[in-house]
């Protein structure tokens, strides 16, 4: 709110719009009665100063009861009227040439209703002189001139005001609808200046209140009540307010202490705490010989570096190994702080990310400034793509690329990191970007694939050792079995056959033990509460042993490993072949020899139960036998009529090529089908004992299935 201070005696300061609808009615009446007061004047010059005065600002009753006023006297009224407004002189009184009004008609309208209302020009700063729109000074101008205080903002509203001054004057004061009795606040307060304020007792409040006599003690009672009452309420808002508080303050204490422990305060505390590798060697690495060989001239470094740098070598700074996720880089990298005897700094790539901006790379300078205190060391660093993949903008991570940018500068940045060997595992490397991988950083990229059968048998014997096992075991043909096994795929497969063997009872793990665990992993456990009828085993007998028949006839078909119609994962029964050795290629011959057993399931079908009768048990078959004739005529150039030509997209090639593929397939197929069918017709009797022995067996292995062909009777189970 804007107020407008009046240095008049006695002081007083009063809100501006409050003095305006004061002085709005005497204005009113000031401009009705020039002329009447200039013919008074004439006629009553002997008359005093007062009675011109309270004739020129006589007000009705009308305008006292809006102001509020009607319950002052008349002598109250004529001190606030002299105290507030200041006397006319003769020399004010308007001159007979202005007109019969003192105030002129301006039809310009200004920027605000103040402005046309008062003649103010409210835009004029202190040291600008007022330009005014009246001919002469109003009260307001001359107490405002008096004190020399010109307002210097006001809140222009334009012409949106009250319609009557009632509602102006009810609005200004704030006051209820009954104005005759209640006077304005400050009113009151200006005519009760310099009296003071006496407290009501409790006595006088209930003289006041008119309250009878057999009703006062009842009063007061319930006045001291409700104090108590009132003051025991506040006194438990204050309690809990101060427990709250105080629950607060210790929260907010406990939480600061947590954060601080945290590792975006505290840096990379994992990382920066190294282990050492001692009980970790080559001698536990399996299976990964090459790999191996290239990191051996790493761990000669970190033992003798003088022996490198007198013929002016650099060792690479960093090493990335690289392969299938479970083929040990791990175990690698340990091997080669374990080997060297140095400190091993571990961390993951995900440790790098974090959700608040430069944490990646502070962890980064951490981590390289602690290992760069203990040199020579290795830092490993897992999962490397996480922390080092290619830098794209990104809306949705603006500050990504500042971890790998700080991972950059340390490995080969203006500061030299001698004797600190970096490692990378991942098995993503196409997502690395080309700056992390180039000479000075990465300079070594490590290949660490799948063990070869010469690699799966030393690692199952690796982990056997570890297992009370029988004699007997041949891990060789668990190795022939596990094609495609990582190392982390053969330490599950030897659990799974213990906790197999704790199940079943025994003392030790045997070969059945280790079948049952890797055709688990294979195809999925058992299904023995499956209810299969006497049907659908016949049929899956008779199927199972013409893939057996089919392979066990045909030159260059891989070994049987056992067959079987015990229900596992979505098949019925299966028949398992294991090759002699890891085949690198396949021939012409052997792949025609894979397209034959896998028709003779559906052969096996067609030939005992008829054409109507076959299952839809072959699917799986025909896509493997599929598969196999489009890759020799699209990729292996087997096919003699379209020639050594491949067709990696089928969909780029004319119709004709395309109708030519297709033609080529379905011969195949079908040449490989009527093989199948002669072998299994050839051999009908042998294709018989192999079934009823499945059908009383359930599952054959290799030895079983070739006493069977040899049509001697087996041993009873």
């Amino acid at each position: 709110m804007f107020s407008l201070s009046m240095s008049v005696q006695p002081q007083v300061t009063l809100p501006l719009s409050h003095l305006i609808n004061i002085l709005h009615p005497l204005k009113s009446s000031v401009g009705s009665s020039s002329s009447a007061t200039c013919t008074s004047r004439k006629q009553k010059e002997h008359a005093p100063d007062a009675d011109l005065h309270r004739t020129e600002y006589a007000l009705s009753a009308g305008n006292l009861r809006e102001l509020g006023l009607s319950d002052l006297g008349k002598q109250q009224l004529d001190e606030l009227v002299s105290q507030v407004l200041p006397r006319l002189s003769p020399q004010e009184v308007p001159h007979p040439a202005w007109g019969q009004s003192a105030w002129r008609t301006s039809h310009l309208s200004s920027h605000s209703f103040f402005h046309n209302k008062h003649g103010f020009s409210l835009g004029a700063l202190p040291l600008t002189p007022p330009v005014y729109l009246n001919k002469r000074q109003s009260p307001l101008q001359t107490v405002c001139t008096e004190l020399k205080h010109w307002p210097a903002m006001f809140q222009s509203r334009g012409f949106k005001t009250l319609r009557t001054k009632t509602r102006r004057v009810q609005s200004a004061f704030e006051r209820p609808a009954d104005s005759e009795t209640f006077a304005p606040s400050f009113i009151k307060g200006f005519l009760t200046r310099g009296k003071g304020l006496d407290a009501d007792s409790l006595d006088g409040l209930v003289r006041n209140k008119n309250i009878p006599d057999g009703q006062q003690e009842a009063f007061k009672r319930g006045f001291a009540e409700g104090f108590l009452k009132a003051q025991a309420l506040t006194q438990r808002t204050q309690d809990s307010l101060r427990r709250t508080r105080l629950f607060l303050l210790v929260l907010l204490l406990v939480g600061l202490y947590g954060i601080s422990k945290t590792p975006f305060i505290s840096g990379l505390d994992s990382a920066v705490d190294p282990v050492q590798m001692k009980n970790v060697t080559f001698e536990h690495v399996k299976g990964v010989e090459e790999a191996k060989n290239e990191l051996q001239e790493v761990v000669e470094f970190l033992k003798n570096p003088q022996k490198f740098t007198a013929l002016g070598g650099k060792l690479p700074k960093g090493v990335l190994l690289v392969g299938p996720p479970g083929t040990g880089k791990t175990l690698l990298a340990r091997a080669v702080a374990g080997e060297a005897d140095v400190p091993f700094y571990y961390a993951s790539g995900s440790e790098f990310d974090e959700m608040f901006v430069g944490v990646g790379a502070s962890r980064i300078r951490n981590l390289f400034r602690e290992a760069k205190a203990n040199a020579p060391c290795v830092i490993f660093i897992d999962e490397l793509d996480s922390v080092g993949g290619k830098r794209i903008e990104s809306p949705m991570h603006p500050y990504s690329r500042q971890t790998i940018n700080q991972l950059l500068a340390e490995m080969d940045g203006f500061k030299p990191n001698e004797g600190v060997i970096i490692i990378g595992a991942t098995n993503f490397p196409e997502a690395l970007d080309n700056a992390l991988i180039r000479p000075g950083r990465f300079d070594m990229q490590v290949t660490v694939p799948k063990p070869d059968v010469k690699g799966r048998k030393e690692i199952l014997n690796w982990y056997l050792k570890k297992i009370k096992v029988d004699s007997a075991i041949e891990a060789n043909v668990i190795a022939r079995g596990t094609v495609g096994f990582s190392g982390a795929d053969l330490e599950n497969l030897v659990n799974q056959a213990a906790l197999k063997a704790a199940v079943d009872g025994k003392d030790m793990v045997t070969m059945k033990e280790l079948e049952f665990a890797k055709d688990k992993i294979l195809m999925g456990p058992e299904r023995r509460s499956a209810e299969i009828d006497q049907k659908n085993k016949l049929i899956t007998a008779y199927h199972e042993s013409g893939h057996a028949i089919v392979a066990y006839y045909t030159k260059d078909a891989m070994p049987i490993n056992k067959a079987t119609i015990m229900p596992r994962g979505p098949s019925l029964g299966h028949v398992s072949m294991l090759p002699e050795n890891d085949r690198w290629s396949e021939t012409r011959s052997q792949l025609l020899a894979q397209m034959d057993v896998s028709m003779g399931g559906r052969v096996a079908e067609e030939i005992i139960f008829g054409h109507e009768n076959i299952t839809t048990g072959a699917s799986n078959d025909f896509d493997s036998a599929t598969r196999i004739a489009k890759m020799m005529v699209t990729r292996y150039g087997m096919c003699e009529k379209l020639g050594v030509m491949t067709y990696s997209d089928l969909t780029a090639q004319s119709p004709e090529t395309q109708a030519a593929v297709e033609q080529e397939v379905r011969i195949l197929l079908k040449d490989s089908y009527e093989r199948a069918k002669s072998l299994l017709k050839s051999h009908a009797k042998e294709h018989k004992n192999l079934a009823d022995a499945l059908l009383m067996y359930e599952t054959l292995d290799a030895k079983e299935i070739q006493l069977v062909l040899e049509g001697k009777t087996l041993e009873t189970r």
